[in-house]
């Protein structure tokens, strides 16, 4: 699934390409939208809000703008090329394509596509954005803390609480405060946590190559995340993998058992 930032630097993409122009040909190929058109209309914004992408569109027939609302889920990408330019991906798994007089943006096997004419109240049940302008974080500590018997890593991956992390950061935050997921929230110092939560996600907003060891060789990015068996950069206990969260809804999670308790 992917994490905050990578929605963020999609959103960035697809706002450099569409934002301020026209539509000159859009395809929705999911079912339910798949006679809607909105050629002619004009991109009026792209933007992120924690994992979610929206494509705002206004068009003088349309009664309310509406939003290009989109999730990635597990496979989903959003990728933005010259019009005529060869697809990176086989057309099946395109889900939208949204045309301009000079680009092409497709969006491949994206978990949500839909129409808004809400979007804000559609996603206010979402917590603060820790990539969005209004970046609360007093809010997000307080909508944690309300929840002191959970497990630290499930409060994390809970967008109604706090809205961008997945579970690479959950693992590797989890790391660098030197707990283990499964600790309650009430023995966690949550402030500290959002607090780095922010800062790292921040600072890789518009990094191709996303790190939290603060290195960019490709097998030495992360600190726990996909690297069970293998030792701990700290410490050199070998990293163990385990799974967190109610039967069918667990997800994996990495942890070294010497740095984290």
């Amino acid at each position: 699934m992917p994490e905050g930032d990578t929605v963020f630097r999609a959103a960035a993409r697809l706002r450099g390409a569409l934002a301020g122009k026209v539509l000159t040909h859009t395809d929705f190929r999911v079912p339910r939208l798949a006679t809607r058109d909105l050629s002619g209309g004009v991109v009026t914004g792209v933007r992120s809000r924690g994992k979610h992408l929206l494509i705002d569109v206004s068009r003088d027939d349309l009664d309310v703008p509406v939003s290009i609302h989109s999730h990635l889920k597990m496979e989903g990408i959003w990728d933005v090329h010259a019009r005529g330019a060869k697809w990176r991906r086989p057309g099946h798994e395109a889900r939208v394509v949204l045309r301009t007089e000079t680009t092409e943006a497709v969006g491949f096997s994206l978990g949500i596509l839909e129409l808004l004419t809400t979007p804000e109240s559609d996603l206010a049940y979402l917590g603060p954005d820790l990539l969005g302008a209004e970046w609360d974080a007093a809010e997000a500590v307080r909508r944690i803390e309300a929840h002191p018997d959970t497990p630290i890593g499930l409060a994390l991956l809970d967008q109604h609480l706090m809205a961008g992390v997945g579970n690479e950061y959950r693992c590797e935050l989890c790391f660098l405060r030197g707990v283990l997921p499964e600790r309650p929230v009430a023995e966690v110092d949550v402030l500290a946590m959002v607090d780095l939560a922010h800062r790292v996600l921040w600072a890789n907003r518009m990094r191709t190559a996303r790190t939290t060891t603060g290195a960019t060789g490709p097998h030495a990015r992360v600190y726990v995340y996909g690297r069970r068996g293998r030792p701990c950069r700290r410490c050199g206990t070998l990293i163990r993998r385990g799974f967190l969260g109610p039967p069918g809804e667990d997800r994996v999670i990495y942890w070294c058992p010497h740095c984290q308790s």
